[in-house]
């Protein structure tokens, strides 16, 4: 049990003493205090508490305070601040119990069951498999793949989901612009289709073919030519995919094809239980369905006057499959040019059945890509895209990684590769990724000297205030899991690792770690060992490298 889930539960007990309602989980949450003179760990529960209770809050804290069974093992003291503020002060054994308990507990520090075992399913990039992934990709794929990690180290059981477009109109104009491309690489001059696809890699996909196969499919009909292109250009875009994806280490559980529902025909079935419930009416010859009844702004076509179905009764489709197979709760991750599309697919699960909360969607925001400050307007391979391969080619993995988690998923994003690129402090994976490799450092400059590093003794607390800054902000990792999980915020995970990682480099200039105390030497080896682990399960949770040496 942490420290901070000790307080936690005293908390609870004491208000259950004092017969408050602990029902609400929010009165429980405890936060850090910014200044170091206001304790280690605060709460406000005595403000929540003070309207209902009729009450004023000093009062209602002084009750809490007095109720609250200290262990002096944890606490040193509490001091009650403010209108109401009630602080928390930790004792020096705590600290240095807890940096030997990150060292024992080593990839497990952070874990909790708080998700008790939820099955949640996270769908992100499911980019069109009309072209190369573009940066803006690269962005939904960092997020929602450290959103996976956070959540199952939290307790939950999540999964990773792309959804394939396999079909439709924009597949169709793939196979047309691909024989566009091979017949005019064949010396017949053909205009690619005015909404189709002008990259190179259509042309390089063309030359393949014939190089392999020649010019057999001049000689079929042109429908057929494209119907076969368009599969040949589908399963050559959607390999290129998935091998993206894999070298940026995004692993998805579920590669999910479009054509699958509309084969099975569960929109179909989805249509008719609509019918049934009375959510849908027919006019001018299309099937609505009544999404303005659930907050929508206005009722939307299913099936048109021609009865093609529309794209939005098939998304509905895949949506409710998604629930079929046993996920709690689902979460999309999409552009901004689909926000105006959430408030009708919620409206269509909560018609079918499923809670308004348990379908959640998070947009990702636009990526700025500059270099020295300019703009980078154009791929010079895709044409009218900017390549995620070509970035992650010039700048590296982990670095584009951690700059597009580090940024809140609501806001547009500027991404400088020339910083990037810097192994300086203005680099934030860099400055991070080095704190690791200087702990490592120093470890084994402390093996030369003959300290073993799995016979360590915490004999002799921390006192000096850098050394005790590092070990308190060790202490916050496991509530930064919980809390970057639950808000579906990961950047919260970069920003504390910058955090410890800057606390850590001043720990290191202001005190000598290897010292001729043996003592002293021990204690602060073993908050360097801490400092290591805490870093290596934050990087592994961002697929980010933890190097021993730069």
């Amino acid at each position: 049990m942490t420290p901070h889930q000790h307080i936690q539960n005293r908390i609870a007990q004491a208000l259950v003493k004092l017969g408050f309602d602990i029902s609400d989980e929010k009165l429980l949450i405890l936060e850090k205090r910014k200044l170091e003179n206001f304790g280690d760990i605060a709460t406000t529960v005595a403000l929540s508490l003070a309207k209902s209770a009729q009450r004023p809050p000093r009062e209602i804290a002084q009750q809490i305070v007095d109720a609250f069974e200290i262990e002096p093992s944890i606490i040193e003291r509490i001091e009650i601040a403010g209108p109401g503020f009630i602080n928390f002060y930790l004792s020096p054994s705590c600290l240095q119990q807890s940096v030997i308990d990150i060292i024992r507990s080593a990839e497990q520090y952070g874990r909790s069951n708080k998700g008790d075992n939820k099955r949640v399913q996270l769908e992100f990039v499911s980019a069109n498999p009309t072209g190369p992934l573009n940066i803006v990709s690269a962005r939904a794929a960092s997020v929602g793949d450290v959103l996976v990690n956070l959540l199952n180290m939290c307790g939950y059981q999540a999964q990773r989901e792309f959804y394939v477009n396999d079909a439709g109109r924009q597949i169709e104009l793939l196979g047309e612009s691909l024989a566009a491309q091979y017949l005019t690489e064949l010396g017949q001059p053909t205009p690619i289709p005015q909404e189709g696809y002008h990259g190179e890699y259509l042309r390089e996909l063309a030359r393949m073919l014939i190089s392999a196969e020649g010019d057999v499919y001049l000689h079929l009909s042109t429908a057929e030519r494209n119907r076969q292109f368009a599969q040949k250009a589908l399963l050559y875009m959607l390999n290129r995919h998935q091998q993206t994806m894999e070298h940026f280490g995004v692993h998805f559980d579920v590669w999910f094809k479009e054509s699958r529902l509309r084969e099975t025909n569960e929109h179909l079935a989805v249509l008719q239980r609509l019918e049934i419930s009375g959510h849908t009416y027919e006019q001018d010859g299309a099937i609505w369905f009544k999404s303005s009844a659930f907050g929508d702004e206005k009722d939307r076509v299913l099936l048109t006057n021609d009865g093609r179905p529309t794209y939005f009764l098939v998304d509905i489709a895949y949506h409710e499959n998604k629930f079929e197979r046993g996920f709690e709760q689902v979460i999309d991750f999409w552009g901004p040019d689909h926000h105006g599309y959430i408030a009708r697919m919620s409206a269509a699960l909560q018609a079918l059945g499923h809670p308004k909360d348990a379908f959640q969607v998070c947009i990702i925001q636009q990526v700025n890509l500059l270099r020295n400050g300019q703009p980078v307007k154009m791929s010079k391979r895709a044409g009218e895209i900017i390549e995620m391969d070509e970035l992650v080619a010039e700048v590296g993995v982990d670095v584009t990684r951690f700059f597009f988690i580090d940024r809140r998923t609501s806001q547009p994003m500027d991404f400088d590769i020339e910083i990037a690129k810097k192994q300086s402090d203005d680099n934030p994976s860099y400055y991070v990724q080095y704190a690791h490799a200087r702990i490592c450092s120093v470890l084994r400059h402390a093996e030369e000297h003959g300290f073993h590093l799995d016979q360590l003794k915490s004999t002799q607390f921390l006192t000096e205030a850098a050394a005790l800054a590092v070990a308190k902000k060790l202490l916050d990792f496991p509530e930064v899991i919980i809390k970057a999980a639950e808000s579906l915020e990961p950047h919260r995970l970069t920003g504390y690792l910058v955090e410890t990682a800057t606390l850590y480099h001043k720990f290191y200039h202001e005190l000598q770690i290897v010292t001729d105390e043996q003592s002293i030497t021990e204690s602060r080896l073993l908050l360097c060992l801490a400092t290591r682990q805490v870093l290596a399960n934050g990087l592994q949770l961002l697929r980010i490298s933890a190097p021993t040496r730069m």
